[in-house]
């Protein structure tokens, strides 16, 4: 492909998404949509259009997996590579695909035409193993699908002409409550707030006890108050539907099945906060959904629910545009999202300031889940004590799971607040269960003497993730697995996380190797420790949590992996001589040097 970019492609794309420096990473995806890739020459004429400079224009770029500054081919497919996509065969399809095609992975084929990577999760662990072509989609794969994907692939087919059966996602909601139950008119849930008024409205928030369905379980109503209450006139409501923890994929399934109920939700945040602007972050791994969303947004703008004068109500203007992710899972954190929006690198802020009084472009700003925003709707409709009939005392109302791995059910499940992990494994076909991992890999991995524990924010807390290992699996490599997600995702900007993730990456490897030895184990305790305490977001703080909880409740399964008490180096010291040994001719006793000790013999 030439590197010259015709300067009416930039026009083109600044014309559709915005020319402001704030649309940055919208101006990078539409033009990678129409080239491929992002070419020198492109990143230097985009930075003089926006007046920026070049190096930030490129380091947004290098910053999200999704864009590239070099070719990376017609068809870019990443292989899902989470654990339960491993464990549903994943690695071996994509050694099969990379033969087939005759590419390594991560290289672009010699004829441009294809590139094969991973990506850390899809959002498909209901259907797996699944992949991503460009855009679009595609799960439960087997050696099948895959010559037929492959084949498509040599014949040059466009996306768009491939079989349509190939892009089929299932929603799998297996067991039904009160919100996906729920079948709610557009705009009814909206006429019964507005009829309260701004505060009685607010009053009905509070009244149910609602908390935010991330995982982090904050009051929605304090952050809505927080917000209205911030000085400044201009409001923000943003919609957090960057659903990067790998094992969670309920958001998929209520933006494609009840995108009215998330929208109207986010519309009711305006209507209790003064908010005029709002935005859907949606993961670059659920593209594939955008046009369906755009379409019911359209409808809604049509039906009078979003723009000016919403139902008739003089003064309340709203309106909700669609800001795409780019493949960084540092970006479901409320602040690291809030820079991706803004057109920066996903850096997570410091806080405080709090996004509620400092938060898009520096205006107040509610966050909030996907989850969160629709159950609002049920409040909305039914009155606040309704809603928090159900549920427990510190977590009112339902919560949906994403149940994944060793079950003969997976899919999307919702139990009221307070449901026993044991009647989760019952529901979805689970026997012989030696683990689960709640919350995904910054959650909480559960044992089975602690079956009887309850999903709910004052035991165990979930942001929706549910991974299931039968007793064939090796859950050291379960958390292994993870440790390498963490240190993969790991956005760079601060020491502790950066080189900490880095670190405890090496250590698992080098116990998966058969080098180690029990001072790793007590290496680890000291990560541990050092991560929590200095990372600066969530992610560093939470990276070492499957591996310290594996170790207290599995500690057999790295037992068995260490071969010495005393320290054990991983770097074969000699063996990195060979090469030089070869050189020189030489192999005698003064060429080696000894195994034990490092010195020459």
């Amino acid at each position: 492909m030439t590197t010259e970019v015709p300067q009416s492609l930039i026009d083109e794309v600044l014309t559709a998404v915005g020319s402001t420096p704030d649309r940055l990473l919208q101006i990078l995806v539409g033009l990678q949509s129409r080239l491929d890739y992002l070419p020198p020459a492109l990143i230097s004429r985009l930075a003089a259009r926006l007046g920026i400079a070049r190096a930030r224009v490129e380091g947004v770029a290098g910053f999200y997996s999704f864009l590239h500054l070099a070719p990376a081919g017609r068809y870019r497919v990443r292989f899902s590579d989470n654990i339960v996509d491993r464990m549903l065969g994943s690695e071996a399809l994509s050694e099969a695909m990379c033969a087939r095609l005759g590419v390594r992975p991560g290289e672009l084929s010699e004829d441009g035409r294809v590139m094969i990577s991973t990506t850390s999760c899809t959002g498909m662990g209901d259907q797996g193993p699944a992949l991503l072509v460009n855009d679009r989609a595609i799960g439960r794969l087997d050696p099948q699908r895959v010559s037929e994907i492959c084949d498509l692939i040599l014949h040059d087919t466009p996306l768009a002409a491939w079989p349509p059966e190939l892009f089929a996602i299932d929603d799998n909601i297996r067991r039904a409550d009160a919100l996906l139950t729920s079948h709610l008119a557009p705009g009814s849930a909206l006429a019964a707030a507005m009829a309260l008024g701004r505060e009685g409205w607010l009053a009905q928030v509070q009244a149910s006890r609602l908390r935010g369905r991330g995982g982090a379980g904050f009051t929605t109503a304090v952050k809505w108050l927080a917000c209205r209450d911030a000085p400044g006139e201009r409001k923000v409501v943003v919609c957090n539907a960057d659903e990067g923890e790998p094992g969670t994929f309920k958001d998929r399934v209520l933006l494609h099945r009840h995108a009215e109920l998330v929208f109207e939700g986010m519309t009711l945040a305006a209507w209790a906060t003064g908010a005029r602007e709002g935005f859907l972050y949606l993961r670059g791994e659920y593209a594939w959904l955008r046009p369906r969303l755009e379409a019911v947004l359209a409808a809604r703008r049509a039906a009078g629910l979003l723009g000016a004068g919403i139902l008739g109500a003089t003064g309340f203007d709203f309106d909700i545009a669609i800001h795409l992710g780019a493949g960084a899972y540092v970006c479901g954190e409320e602040t690291s999202l809030l820079e991706s929006l803004e057109g920066k690198r996903g850096t997570p802020r410091i806080r405080p300031p709090f996004p509620v009084t400092h938060g898009y472009l520096g205006h107040p700003t509610v966050v909030n889940n996907v989850e969160t925003l629709a159950k609002t709707c049920l409040i909305a409709r039914d009155g606040g004590a309704a809603f928090a009939a159900s549920g427990t005392a510190q977590s009112a109302g339902t919560k949906l799971l994403s149940i994944s791995g060793d079950c003969a059910r997976p899919g999307v499940y919702e139990y009221p607040f307070g449901v026993s992990i044991q009647q989760v494994l019952d529901d979805c076909g689970a026997v012989d269960v030696l683990a689960v991992q709640v919350g995904g890999a910054s959650g909480v991995t559960i044992a089975p003497y602690e079956f009887h524990r309850r999903i709910a924010f004052e035991d165990v807390p979930s942001a929706g993730a549910f991974m299931v290992f039968d007793s064939s699996r090796d859950i050291f490599e379960v958390a292994r697995n993870f440790v390498h997600f963490f240190a993969h995702e790991s956005c760079g900007f601060c020491t502790p996380c950066r080189v900490g993730t880095a670190l405890l990456k090496g250590y698992m490897d080098k116990l998966a190797d058969g080098h180690g030895a029990l001072q790793d184990l007590a290496d680890i305790d000291w990560l541990d420790r050092l991560l929590k305490n200095a990372s600066h977001c969530g992610l560093g703080s939470s990276a070492p949590n499957p591996v310290v909880d594996t170790l207290l409740k599995f500690r057999p399964a790295y037992e068995r992996r260490i071969q010495h008490a005393d320290f054990q180096p991983a770097f074969d010291l000699d063996g990195a001589l060979a090469r030089a040994r070869e050189m020189t001719g030489r192999d005698d006793a003064g060429a080696h040097l000894d195994s034990g000790t490092g010195v020459i013999r």
